[in-house]
């Protein structure tokens, strides 16, 4: 049965009714696509990523094509993508294009940081390797001052394993193939019988396999299989590769992961990439970071770009 209410009581009721307390407005849901071109080395993190910003946002799914660091310039620059991940810098003539194209620079976000690692089969008995015994490894060019190649373990006063250095690396599209190249070999040129392989998993399961084998990886790709080589200074001190170490970029091989990001001066993110870099430069996207082997951006490094970027400064 329904109330019926006196004629001079319904003004008091209207009234009553404004003053109390309303339920808050449900927030706008965000939904789309994102698409993201660039780094298999990346490729994991940016999955798991992609599932953490599904639980927070179940209208947004991640499209990753992970086709090498430098597949990511050339998708920025034609717009079929506003992200780009690279596990290298963008060098001067990917920029230069860029801007020719846009009239603006790229965005560039520093999101974790990694190293490189030199495996060999889990059984090898060396324990590290000194730069100059790692470019005779690798290079015919010698730059960092090698004084002969080395081509058979024995040249490493090793008994075991016997007969010829089997080298496993990545292609030359991706940023491992180039930083290892610029540091590990003073921009030396790799020996042509170095296999190459579109990953750093396919490189760590070459090695595994092959007690003559040697490579190198990303840190995040260890496997029981294979054993992480130190760096050994001229003195004999072996270095590693240690979370701090390569977090203050004390270990040679050690790099940052980027994020590009094709962004007009003035304009703000669309509501799919903002949610996100949102995600990503928080504790709970660095979080992830840390759980897939690589190493976490300092609090003071991802806060000052979600500041830059405009982000809500709590972090969530």
């Amino acid at each position: 049965m329904s109330a019926v209410f006196p004629r001079w009581l319904v003004p008091w009721l209207l009234l009553v009714g404004l003053c109390l307390p309303q339920a808050p407005a449900r927030a706008q849901e965000i939904a789309g696509t994102l698409g993201t071109v660039g780094s298999d080395t990346m490729a994991g993190l940016m999955l798991r990523w992609g599932e953490a910003l599904a639980r927070r946002h179940p209208g947004i799914r991640l499209q990753l094509q992970a086709s090498g660091s430098a597949s990511a310039p050339p998708a920025l620059m034609a717009g079929t993508t506003r992200l780009g991940p690279m596990s290298r810098p963008m060098n001067a003539a990917e920029r230069r294009a860029f801007i020719e194209r846009h009239g603006y620079p790229p965005r560039e976000l520093a999101v974790a940081r990694d190293a490189l690692v030199v495996v060999v089969h889990r059984d090898n008995p060396l324990e590290g390797l000194g730069r100059r015994e790692l470019e005779a490894i690798f290079s015919d060019s010698r730059r960092c001052g090698a004084p002969h190649a080395i081509r058979r373990w024995r040249q490493l006063g090793l008994a075991w394993p016997e007969g010829r250095i089997r080298l496993h690396g990545r292609n030359a599209a991706s940023g491992t193939h180039g930083l290892f190249r610029r540091v590990a070999l003073c921009g030396g040129l790799f020996r042509p019988a170095v296999n190459e392989h579109p990953g750093s998993a396919a490189v760590v399961a070459a090695v595994s396999e092959d007690p003559r084998a040697i490579g190198y990886a990303g840190l995040n790709h260890l496997t029981p299989g294979v054993k992480a080589l130190a760096r050994r200074d001229d003195d004999g001190t072996l270095h590693f590769p240690e979370p701090e170490a390569v977090r203050r970029g004390e270990y040679s091989l050690s790099r940052d992961l980027y994020l590009y990001l094709n962004l007009p001066p003035g304009e703000s993110l669309p509501p799919p990439e903002r949610a996100f870099l949102d995600l990503v430069l928080s504790p709970e996207g660095q979080a992830i970071v840390e759980e897939l082997g690589f190493v976490a951006l300092t609090e003071v490094q991802w806060r000052r770009q979600r500041d830059e970027l405009a982000l809500d400064a709590s972090g969530r």
